[in-house]
Order: C-alpha cells, then structure tokens, then sequence
C-alpha cells in the first residue's frame, strides 16, 4: 500500500500563501475590474495578518485542521470553479465576484478567538463557527464601505457552507448570487476532501471535534471510520443535490486553464477514499497501524508525541 499516487502540492493541494495568490490573481482578475481587484488583495492581505495574529484584537488562529491552509485552499478552488462556470457560459458581475472570493477568505474566521479569550482554542466555536464569521464579514465589509445589501449577499454565501442548511433556504435575490453561495459551498468540500494530507489531517479534525464535544466521535478511529460514510451520504450527496451539480464544471476549469480534460479535486477525493478504506481493512482497530500509513506532514508524528505527553 502506499499514497505515492495522490496529487503533488501545488496542483490541487495548495498551502502556501503566495503560491496560492498566484493562482488565483489571473483568474479574479476575469471576474472583477482593478477596483475590485485592489479590494480583494486588501481582503487577502488582512485575512494573513489576522489569522497570523496579526489583525487588532484577535489571536493567532490555532485550530489545526480548520488553518490558513486550508483557507487559502478554499480560495483558490472558489477562484477555479469561477472560472470553469465562465468557461462553460455562466457570467459574473465584478461585484459578485469580489465578494465571493472574499466570503472564501473569511468563510472560517469564526473559529479565531479575540484577544480576550484565553479559553481552550477556537475549535471550542466549531458548532456555529460559520454565523462567527459572518459577523466578522459584516464588520470587515462595512469597514470597506461595501453598502448594506453587499455585506448581506457576502453572509449568505458564507451561509452555503453550513452543512444543515440548503442554499434553496437562503433567501438570494438573483440567479446569479445563489450560483455564487453554492460555488463557495462546494469549493469548501471539495478543497479539504481533496487535499494531499486530507486523511492524515483527520487526526487533527478529530482533536478540534474532541474540544467542541460533538457527539459520535469518541476515538481517532471512530472519526476515520466514518468519513467515508459522510462522502457517500453527506459530501456527495450535498454536491449533487444541495449545490446543483455545480462542481461540475471544475473539469472545464482543467481543461481550459491547464489543457487537462479532467477534474482533479473529484480524482484527488476518489484516491483519497479508496487508500482510506485500504487501510481499514488492513489495520481494523489498531490505531497504530492506521499511524504507520498516515505518514505525510509529519503529522502522525505529532500526534504520537501528544499522545505520549498526555
């Protein structure tokens, strides 16, 4: 067994701020005018600092799962699936796409404590997180003088990550917005299920559900267990019916961005789930075996060695 085969960073896994930035930079500037793009590079500028610790009146983000990876990570396959909707005929106002772009950079914020708040970390939030951030963005965007019904349409595509809410149950004014809610909503999904250190990071998931005591989740083994029950029953099902299929057009983003006929977030979570299933099968309940082939990001490692300390 081995992993060898999942997607190399930089492909569809993208961790690092300015490798990120450069992905996304030729395609928002597709999507919006030198206004909108001044105002982005602001956003994406701040949401560094502020999750850095850097932003007044916030502490460093401190959640393992939910990071700055996986953040930029989300931007960028909102930016491409953007571009593979314009790609197949689907237009945008420049509005619409600085403020989808911007709901990325901001879609988990909720999960970063203020100053004040010393207690346990920010995964204490992870029940709710989403409506933290939108308050959040509601701040920010007032603070750039975007108008009450902007900052409104930038909560609602934030909104279209909840998983217990369909974005038929938003209240969007036009066709247009309710395709950018569900493009954030799937880009969420697909980044994190797709991300070459995905499986290795649910050990960190797990951590972040221990401390917001999620119920069904009591083991590291457990939550491995179920993933691929929530992609068949939750992640699949919500890209295909609650989101409309539009992850679809990922694939035109490929083909027209890349001349690669192929979508490979889908490629990326199928590789994914297939090894995660490999080695339940071989491993069962040894949680030390499950370690022995979680080995990429030296994360495995990490979590040995809390284990040890406790």
């Amino acid at each position: 067994m081995n992993k060898d085969s999942l997607p190399e960073d930089g492909v569809v896994s993208v961790n690092d701020a300015a490798v990120a930035f450069g992905k996304i930079r030729p395609i928002a500037a597709l999507l919006m005018d030198d206004s909108g793009m001044n105002a982005f590079v602001r956003a994406f500028d701040d949401t560094r600092a502020l999750f850095a610790g850097r932003y007044p009146g916030y502490r460093a983000a401190n959640t393992k799962y939910h990071d700055y990876a996986h953040t930029v990570s989300v931007v960028v396959a909102t930016a491409r699936l953007m571009h593979g909707c314009l790609a197949d005929g689907v237009t945008f106002s420049s509005r619409n796409g600085l403020l989808t772009l911007t709901a990325a950079l901001f879609h988990d914020v909720g999960l970063i404590q203020t100053e004040e708040d010393r207690n346990g970390s920010g995964a204490k939030y992870t029940v709710g997180h989403e409506e933290r951030s939108v308050r959040f963005l509601r701040e920010y965007l007032a603070s750039q003088g975007f108008s009450d019904p902007e900052i409104e349409v930038g909560a609602n595509f934030i909104r279209c990550t909840i998983l217990s809410i369909s974005p038929a149950q938003i209240s969007f004014l036009s066709r247009e917005e309710n395709t950018c809610g569900r493009i954030l909503g799937s880009a969420d999904l697909l980044a994190q299920m797709a991300d070459r250190l995905y499986l290795e990071k649910l050990l960190f998931l797990f951590r972040e559900f221990e401390e917001a005591r999620l119920p069904g989740f009591d083991t590291e083994l457990e939550l491995l267990w179920k993933t691929k029950d929530f992609y068949e029953s939750v992640a699949k099902k919500r890209l295909n019916e609650d989101l409309g299929k539009i992850h679809t057009h990922m694939r035109s983003h490929f083909r027209e961005w890349m001349d690669i006929d192929a979508d490979l977030y889908t490629e990326a979570i199928a590789k994914n789930i297939d090894y995660l299933e490999t080695i339940i099968k071989y491993c069962r309940n040894s949680f030390d075996c499950y370690l022995e082939f979680l080995r990429r990001g030296g994360i495995a490692d990490r979590v040995r060695k809390e284990r040890s300390e406790k």
